[in-house]
């Protein structure tokens, strides 16, 4: 399988196994003459045994490419939840990983997803696997790159919210923090007031406040282990803070 062996096997963790892993080996071998499920399998064993024996928590142990797996994943679902596949989205998805990857490594991944979209993926079991392995931040940074995908037609229609939804739900998001990330994806002027989890009643001190606890939980610092790749999206959330931040200020003329 040349480089593309070699691409696979870089930075990868726990997505070796469970039913991440499973699509995996159905994309590879979808494709790939010759492969044998036996040697993801073997791969998968040698990752466990490595993890258990080094005594690394799971989320700790989180890889650039088990974020990279986790996203294909879940896009596949994602796309497939309005029941079509459309353009837009795939070209979406393939634009995000050029940006975070380069060409040959978005190459390698988007023949991976095209696999990968011909399965069907349990969204429960694949949210568990995640949530059991990855950091609150980076689950919360799955969920910005699922809304961008749903606009990425310039409509989110309301299958695909549902759908995040109920991800967000097997992720261990909870609701504030699910219509926070959905609001940045909308353009209602009370949008601004739910990026920052806050009433538009609140006061002037509660949206400062608001603003802050933001800024903690949604800092690009908090995504630094998963490597310089995945800040872009980060960033771009961050900004969304940032802009609602502004806009109540200059509503408020604080």
């Amino acid at each position: 399988m040349g480089s593309f062996t070699k691409w696979l096997g870089a930075g990868l963790g726990f997505t070796f196994g469970g039913p991440i892993g499973a699509a995996i080996g159905f994309a590879v071998g979808s494709f790939v003459d010759g492969f044998s499920i036996k040697d993801l399998t073997q791969e998968q064993l040698d990752y466990e045994r490595t993890r258990q024996s080094s005594g690394r928590s799971s989320a700790a142990d989180t890889q650039s490419g088990d974020f990279e797996m986790s996203l294909l994943v879940l896009a596949s679902i994602v796309i497939k939840s309005d029941g079509k596949v459309d353009q837009r989205e795939l070209d979406f998805v393939r634009s995000q990983f050029v940006g975070m990857y380069g060409k040959e490594r978005a190459n390698n991944a988007f023949k991976l997803f095209s696999g990968i979209i011909k399965k069907e993926v349990s969204a429960r079991q694949v949210c568990i696997q995640i949530r059991q392995n990855m950091s609150h931040a980076s689950r919360l940074q799955l969920l910005h790159f699922l809304f961008g995908i749903a606009k990425a037609d310039g409509f989110v229609a309301e299958s695909e919210i549902e759908e995040i939804r109920k991800m967000a739900g097997y992720l261990y998001i909870n609701q504030n923090d699910f219509e926070s990330i959905k609001a940045m994806f909308h353009d209602a002027s009370e949008n601004a007031y739910k990026i920052l989890d806050i009433e538009k009643t609140a006061t002037d001190a509660e949206v400062k406040s608001g603003y802050r606890k933001m800024v903690k939980k949604y800092h690009p610092d908090k995504l630094q282990g998963l490597g310089e790749e995945h800040l872009k999206g980060a960033n771009e959330k961050f900004q969304s803070i940032q802009a609602a931040y502004e806009k109540i200020k200059n509503e408020r003329g604080m």
